[in-house]
């Protein structure tokens, strides 16, 4: 299998990402038609390669690309759960990982998509499962869980080896049990989930300072 992701070697590498201040999404540019872009995040962008389906490719910015060989690291420890994607193999500045069905809580909360109180409960046994393996599971918030056949898939654990506790998933799960059912398939408008990203966002850095 391992020569259907060698195939996109060249594709992935013409890719630049750059990342940007302020802790914002990353910057994409020159994709090829083979590929599509699947993920943003503030360190990394991730790409499906339309001739090999099965797998994603993680592509860190050139500013973060340290990442690389520490995420791998901690998919080596985490070995095989069915909380977590799998890492096939890494590059200079990108990982081939397992490609994901399914949509992350943050456009469930868009589309009005139910998040079903398992897949809360999935993320603290996967989080219990990783302390196991000598990980800290952090950095947990909307854009890196994924709603899979209604359990939890949880997509990014290049934090796993930081210490110290950022209250992401704390305050998540607060959220969640205090205030989804207000809102629980329905559709949010865009600028009010940002807005709420934002300041929760302010509000982990806050409490994660004062740890």
């Amino acid at each position: 299998m391992g020569t259907e992701w060698e195939e996109a070697i060249d594709s992935i590498t013409s890719v630049t990402v750059t990342a940007n201040p302020n802790n914002e999404p990353v910057t994409t540019k020159g994709i090829p038609d083979d590929l599509r872009c699947i993920g943003i995040g503030t360190d990394a962008a991730v790409f499906k390669y339309l001739k090999a389906p099965g797998y994603a490719f993680k592509k860190y910015a050139n500013e973060k690309i340290d990442k690389v060989k520490i995420e791998e690291k901690v998919y080596h420890m985490l070995m095989d759960s069915p909380f977590f994607s799998k890492c096939y193999a890494s590059y200079d500045d990108f990982l081939v990982l397992s490609f994901e069905e399914g949509i992350t809580f943050y456009d469930c909360i868009l589309q009005g998509i139910h998040i079903p109180y398992q897949v809360i409960l999935d993320v603290e046994d996967a989080r219990a499962y990783a302390r196991t393996k000598g990980l800290n599971p952090r950095d947990i918030h909307l854009k890196n869980i994924l709603l899979q056949n209604g359990r939890a898939k949880i997509l990014d654990v290049s934090e796993y080896l930081k210490p110290g506790n950022d209250y992401r998933w704390e305050l998540l799960k607060k959220g969640y049990e205090q205030y989804y059912p207000l809102i629980d398939g329905k559709p949010v408008p865009f600028w009010l989930v940002e807005s709420v990203r934002k300041l929760y966002n302010l509000h982990v850095r806050y409490i994660s300072d004062g740890d």
